[in-house]
C-alpha cells in the first residue's frame, strides 16, 4: 500500500458514511472489516470461485465496530480481535461456527484458540485468522536505537509532540501495563490499573495525534510529524513499501504486545451463509498466508500456511520469538475492558 493510497483511505474513513459499504461488490456477502483487509490476495480463492470480492464496510477500532453492529448495522461476518468476542456473545449477536464446513479447521494453531471465550461446550464462536505484534515503530534516521530500548521513549520529554499512539483502548493499555511492569492483563489489581493510567497520562503529553488506522499512522510518520509510534505490523509494512527509514523495536526492555484477530458469524446476517463459509475457507487456505504477510505483515492462523512463509524476513523480524517480555492481548474481563475504555477517553480529553 503506497502512502498516496493510504491518504485516500484516510479521507474515505473520515467520512460520515463509514458504515456504508466502502467497496461494493458481491451483494450476497457483506464483510465488516479493518481497512486494508479488502486486498484480494488475502482471499483470492473466493474471487476465483465467485468472480468478485465480497462487499466490504470498514472500521478503525474494535469498540467502534461493536457499537455499530449493536446499533443495527447489517453484516454477515465481522473481524474483531479475540478480546472482543465476549461482547458479541453476551449481546446475542453471533452464532457458533459449523466447523465441519471449514476445510482447514484442524490445521489452525491451537494456541490461538486456547480460551473458553472462543471455544466452549456450546461451540466455536471465533475463527482466528491472523495475528501480529504491537511495538515501537521509529524513524531510524532521527531516533537513536538507545532511545527505543525502553518504552519510556513515549514519556521522554525529548519527544514531546513527536509520538503517536493508537486510538485503541486495548493497545494503549497493553503499552501502559508493559511500561509499568505488568505482562498479564487477565489479573490486574487496582494499584496496577492506577499506575498504568498515571503512565498513560504522562505519555499523552507527548502525543501529536492518536492514529485510528495503520495507514494514518504511516502517513503521520512519512510526513515528518511523528518519529515514534506504538504500531502494528501493517503500519511498518506500509512505510517500508515507500522506502521510509523505519525500525520496529519489539525488544524494548519492558517488552511488546501481541494480538489475535479473526471472524465471528453474525446471527442475523442477510447474505448467503454458503458464501460466509466460502470466504472463511478462502482466508484460511495455506496459500493465502503469503498474501496476508506481504500486504499486512501479519501471521496466519493456519499452521500449514505459516510453514510456507516461515523463512520470510517479515516473519523473522516482525513475528518471530523475542528476548523480552510479551503481553498477549488474550480475552480478558469484559468489565476491566470497559473500565480501561472509559479511563482512556478521559485521558484523551485531558482529564
Amino acid at each position: 500500500m503506497s502512502l498516496m493510497r493510504s491518504t485516500a483511505m484516510i479521507a474515505a474513513l473520515a467520512t460520515p458514511a463509514l458504515t456504508l459499504p466502502a467497496h461494493a461488490a458481491d451483494p450476497e456477502l457483506t464483510v465488516f472489516d479493518w481497512a486494508g483487509f479488502e486486498e484480494p490476495v488475502i482471499f483470492q480463492p473466493y474471487i476465483d470461485q465467485h468472480g468478485d470480492s465480497p462487499t466490504f464496510a470498514f472500521y478503525g477500532d474494535d469498540d467502534e465496530a461493536f457499537q455499530k453492529i449493536a446499533s443495527g448495522f447489517q453484516a454477515d461476518v465481522v473481524h474483531p480481535c479475540s478480546q472482543m468476542v465476549s461482547k458479541y456473545r453476551d449481546a446475542g449477536l453471533i452464532e457458533p461456527w459449523d466447523t465441519a464446513r471449514i476445510d482447514s479447521f484442524d490445521d489452525l494453531d491451537p494456541v490461538l484458540m486456547d480460551s473458553e471465550t472462543i471455544r466452549d461446550d456450546e461451540g466455536v464462536w471465533f475463527i482466528p485468522t491472523d495475528w501480529g505484534a504491537t511495538a515501537i515503530a521509529y524513524n531510524t534516521e532521527e531516533v537513536p536505537e538507545e532511545d527505543v530500548a525502553s518504552l519510556d521513549v513515549f514519556t521522554n520529554p525529548d519527544y514531546a509532540g513527536r509520538t503517536s499512539l493508537p486510538d485503541s483502548a486495548d493497545d494503549v493499555w497493553a503499552l501502559a501495563y508493559l511500561a509499568t511492569g505488568v505482562t498479564d492483563w487477565t489479573d490486574v489489581s487496582d494499584e496496577q490499573f492506577q499506575a498504568a493510567a498515571d503512565w498513560l497520562r504522562e505519555a499523552h503529553q507527548n502525543v501529536a495525534a492518536y492514529w485510528s488506522d495503520p495507514s494514518e499512522q504511516a502517513q503521520l510518520m512519512a510526513s515528518g510529524q511523528v518519529d515514534v509510534a506504538w504500531s502494528w505490523n501493517d503500519g511498518v509494512v506500509y512505510l517500508q513499501e515507500d522506502d521510509y527509514p523505519v525500525g520496529f523495536q519489539r525488544e524494548a526492555e519492558e517488552g511488546s504486545s501481541s494480538f489475535i484477530c479473526g471472524f465471528v458469524n453474525m446471527k442475523d446476517g442477510l447474505g448467503s451463509e454458503d458464501k460466509v463459509y466460502d470466504f472463511i475457507n478462502a482466508w484460511l487456505a495455506p496459500e493465502s498466508a503469503k498474501g496476508l504477510l506481504d500486504t499486512i505483515g501479519y501471521g496466519h492462523s493456519n499452521l500449514k500456511g505459516m510453514e510456507l512463509i516461515q523463512d520470510e524476513p517479515a516473519v523473522q523480524d516482525g513475528l518471530g520469538p523475542i528476548d523480552a517480555p510479551l503481553l498477549a492481548q488474550v480475552p480478558n474481563d469484559p468489565q476491566q475492558r470497559e473500565r480501561q475504555l472509559a479511563e482512556f477517553e478521559k485521558i484523551k480529553a485531558g482529564f
